[in-house]
């Protein structure tokens, strides 16, 4: 028996999300699912926060695509699925496959509308003993508990330029090219997503962000409001998302903004 698929008949799930449009833009370009759903192996999360490129028209088109096929995905696909252990295989080939539709399908809505479209996405599956992660552009997923791991690594310019020690994290967060993607979902003819896979943890908080969450607040800030340490309601998640979205806005952030909690309790 794979020890990675071990169920833990003790976790329970509570999910939470919140968008805002912010204070200068007068299109919201962040779409945004969230759902937990029963199956035969056990209880589920399904999210996917995905941002339409900042500055490009009609961004909205392109991240309410991306999600509403990847919920198309959830309703008719995972619950078959999901009758067995899932594997990570299984979960990367149908994934890839979403996100190739989805290139073609908006690199044509940009022909025809002689626009540029595009959108960052970050999807996240998580069952009782594994998650499975997929990332393009600069929306993020962490784990949270006393502090943050982020899960994801950014597809930008800045992340890049970090990498190779041409500048420092302190220097970053004021750049002028720090939004400055790499790579997103219906710009290139081809695109090959991030994956990742890890086991679920007990009494964390999981979230996907839009770069706009986190640009004017802290990693301790996060922690602090997002994370209690105990069960915690959506009532009270919702509470605090609204908090920390506020507080972005009261300091300035002209993004979108966007959040999605999961805290796994005991």
């Amino acid at each position: 028996m794979n020890l990675d698929y071990i169920r833990n008949e003790y976790m329970n799930f509570t999910i939470s999300a919140t968008t805002d449009i912010g204070i200068k833009k007068s299109v919201n370009q962040d779409s945004l699912f969230v759902r937990k759903i029963s199956t035969q192996t056990g209880t589920m999360v399904f999210a996917v926060l995905c941002d339409g490129m900042g500055g490009l028209k009609k961004g909205e088109v392109a991240s309410a695509s991306l999600v509403k096929a990847f919920s198309e995905w959830m309703y008719t696909v995972l619950s078959p699925l999901s009758q067995r252990l899932l594997e990570d295989h299984i979960i990367k080939e149908q994934w890839i496959s979403i996100i190739t539709s989805q290139n073609e399908k908006i690199r044509a809505y940009s022909k025809q509308e002689d626009c540029l479209v595009g959108s960052t996405i970050t999807a996240l599956l998580i069952t009782e003993p594994r998650y499975f992660l997929l990332n393009i552009g600069d929306t993020r997923a962490y784990e949270i508990s006393e502090g943050l791991k982020q899960l994801t690594v950014d597809h930008t310019v800045i992340a890049d330029e970090i990498e190779r020690r041409n500048i420092t994290l302190e220097q970053a967060k004021n750049a002028p090219i720090r939004n400055v993607l790499t790579k997103c979902v219906g710009v290139s003819e081809t695109v090959y997503p991030d994956m990742f896979f890890g086991e679920t943890k007990k009494n964390v908080v999981y979230m996907l962000c839009s770069d706009g969450f986190r640009h004017h607040i802290t990693a301790d800030e996060i922690a602090k409001y997002l994370y209690s340490g105990n069960d915690v309601d959506d009532t009270e998640m919702k509470r605090m998302e609204g908090y920390l979205v506020d507080l972005n806005k009261q300091r300035g952030e002209t993004d979108n903004i966007s959040v999605i909690t999961i805290a796994t309790g005991k």
